[in-house]
């Protein structure tokens, strides 16, 4: 639109088609941060007699209902002069900052599918009826199974061997035509087919399982790394993602049907830590999955380096990564070459002049995965030398990149989502013939947010480093975001802090 006079207003009309009742769009005045809104309005024109629920959220005002003609009802949502918001850092969820009212029918349709949503359990009952009788196997696949599982008397280790042989005979393809967006392939069609979408591989596995005697729930979820919220207390379709649960006397597993990779058991950050609708004969029913706390997400790093006469520094770093840690490595293991996994390296190593000698990765797949790193790197001008003096940085690969603005008028609290823990030991062989002049203090700071230990010592011309931090998940009031940014910049300083080597009278080092 080219328009010469600033500022200019657009008005704009949008209408949308749907030949079911199942989504009800929700009204967002304000999509995005950074814009600022004059005025907006929802309205929802019904039969009078129509049943519909809205949740609101940070809305003031009352809906405005209005009597239409042949007897139809407007119901109307408003509002004006909203002033752009500018998102904080590690702020809660748009809903929460904003103005918004989301909807859900009370009954509703699909094609010739009818269902009610007044309750999640009935709400299951819907789904359930979509996915009833298309659990039947071929015979060749039902031998399979048999085969597969005879002699193995343990469940979790018969729900592994399926698993690995379905994402080993089937791949990922969405395809989502009509009530295809719903309704799962039956297994038939994917034995024959080797593919298919979340609902389809979901409902294969659980098919699977059930030859094998294995009960398990075919489960709806909202999946993405940072979008696993749901309103639990508004029962509708809120969901992009199915999953199966399989429950055991003492346990339960879940599955990641579209993966091909993923260790039977574990979720990973896509589906983890939310709640999901499981879906059984008597409807639904809302459960958590798994979460993974500050003693699973572990990155333990020990690096073995010697520096030389010339400052260049030759080391070996073993880390050992599990649970969410893992999950970036995983993918880039499972689904990049060689080439691209060294390019990856390179870009987040952070050494000015380097080279990459070698690397390996060792893969422990079980339901808390563990992935086991080993470099082999080559870093010139590690140390800098001044005259007879050398300073070094102990800590060499796993420093804070990230300092915070402060900001005394925050507005709205702080939630992380990830408990963390990381830890690293570091030994570094340094020249014969220098002694210490100045070494950073050992370092210990405790707060809501995490904790944060470093401490290095120097001996027998060794540099021995070590560090330990734990970042905790919560949410935090906005007042204390001072004491946050100072957590940051504290461990930014001391993950920074230098020793100064200084050579001793009469020693003779080559290179100085």
């Amino acid at each position: 639109f080219y328009h010469r006079v600033y500022p200019y207003t657009i008005e704009y009309a949008v209408e949308i088609e749907c030949n079911n009742t199942l989504f009800f769009p929700p009204w967002v005045p304000q999509g995005r941060e950074n814009l600022s809104v004059e005025k907006s309005s929802m309205c929802i024109v019904s039969p009078a007699g129509y049943s519909f629920r809205f949740r609101e959220f940070n809305y003031s005002g009352v809906p405005v209902k209005i009597a239409g003609k042949d007897n139809r009802l407007e119901t109307w949502w408003s509002a004006k002069e909203m002033p752009a918001i500018q998102r904080e850092i590690y702020s809660p969820l748009w809903h929460e900052i904003t103005t918004m009212v989301i909807f859900g029918p009370t009954t509703f349709g699909v094609d010739d599918y009818k269902g009610d949503m007044s309750n999640w359990l009935e709400f299951g009952k819907f789904v359930y009826a979509l996915k009833k009788g298309r659990d039947i196997l071929p015979d060749n696949i039902k031998q399979q199974v048999h085969q597969l599982t005879a002699g193995t008397s343990d469940i979790k280790k018969k729900i592994a061997i399926l698993y690995e042989y379905l994402q080993k005979n089937t791949r990922y393809i969405s395809i989502q035509l009509g009530i295809g967006g719903w309704q799962p392939f039956d297994a038939k069609f994917v034995a024959s087919k080797a593919y298919g979408d979340c609902k389809a591989l979901t409902n294969y596995m659980y098919s699977i399982l059930k030859e094998a005697g294995i009960p398990s729930h075919y489960a709806l979820i909202r999946a993405g790394a940072s979008s696993g919220y749901i309103t639990t207390d508004f029962p509708s379709q809120q969901f992009n993602h199915v999953i199966l649960c399989v429950p055991l006397a003492k346990d339960t597993l879940w599955l990641e049907c579209t993966s091909q990779t993923m260790p039977a058991g574990y979720l990973g950050d896509f589906t983890c830590n939310r709640y999901a609708l499981l879906v059984a004969e008597d409807g639904g029913h809302l459960v958590h999955t798994p979460s993974y706390g500050l003693n699973d997400n572990l990155q333990q790093r020990n690096i073995k380096a010697v520096l030389d006469n010339e400052a260049t520094l030759k080391l070996t770093a073993l880390t050992r990564y599990s649970g969410l840690q893992q999950d970036n490595i995983h993918g880039l293991i499972n689904h990049l070459s060689k080439d691209k996994v060294k390019e990856y390296l390179h870009e987040q190593l952070d050494f000015a002049t380097y080279t990459i000698g070698s690397f390996a990765y060792t893969e422990e797949k079980t339901a808390m995965p563990v992935i086991a790193e080993t470099l082999d790197i080559t870093v010139s001008n590690y140390a800098t030398i001044t005259g007879k003096r050398l300073f070094i940085l102990p800590n060499i690969m796993t420093r804070n990149n990230r300092k915070l603005a402060p900001d005394e008028l925050r507005s709205y609290d702080m939630v992380f989502n990830l408990d963390y823990r990381d830890e690293d030991s570091v030994e570094i062989t340094t020249p014969e013939g220098y002694t210490v002049e100045s070494i950073p203090q050992d370092i210990s700071l405790n707060n809501q947010f995490g904790k944060y230990t470093c401490s290095v010592k120097f001996s027998n011309n060794k540099l021995v480093y070590y560090r330990l931090i734990e970042r905790y998940a919560g949410r935090f009031p906005s007042k204390d975001y001072g004491e946050l940014v100072k957590f940051y910049d504290a461990t930014f300083k001391a993950d920074r802090n230098r020793v100064v080597l200084v050579k001793q009278e009469g020693s003779g080092t080559k290179g100085f």
